[in-house]
């Protein structure tokens, strides 16, 4: 599986990634950290992880980067621990299992995207520079 990145981020956007697959955890890091100014600031592999540092550290991140299937817990937890945040802040699913009805209880569980980890990677890419222009005028 090989991501390319070919585009730029101007602002630091400050990655929270929520992803249990150690393999897939470096392929992710590796693809943002390719894009200037994204930066991964920390990483959870479960949804108590995630919601005990969502909890204690709510203006640390500027990007949820949350998989569904998680060894422990469930990546809809992780979704509504986001539901309480910034207007500049982002929570998306990027997960394999992005058919529906995933992605409306994706939404309804509080995502702002869904990208499949496959096939979407450079839409994420996009996605991540398009925030950088919001973390920008924050």
């Amino acid at each position: 599986m090989h991501w390319s990145t070919t585009t730029s981020v101007r602002a630091n956007v400050k990655v929270f990634l929520v992803e249990d697959n150690i393999v897939i955890q470096e392929q992710v890091r590796q693809t943002l950290e390719a894009v200037p100014g994204a930066q991964v600031v920390q990483v959870a592999a479960s949804a108590q992880q995630a919601g005990d540092w969502l909890a204690a550290h709510p203006d640390d991140w500027d990007l949820a980067l949350v998989d569904l299937f998680l060894a422990k817990g469930h990546g809809f937890e992780v979704l509504r621990h986001c539901r309480d945040r910034k207007p500049h802040q982002r929570a998306v699913v990027l997960s394999n299992y992005t058919r529906d009805p995933v992605r409306a209880h994706a939404a309804q569980a509080g995502a702002d995207a869904v990208f499949d980890k496959t096939f979407d990677m450079e839409a994420l890419v996009a996605y991540c520079q398009e925030l950088s222009r919001d973390v920008a005028t924050h």
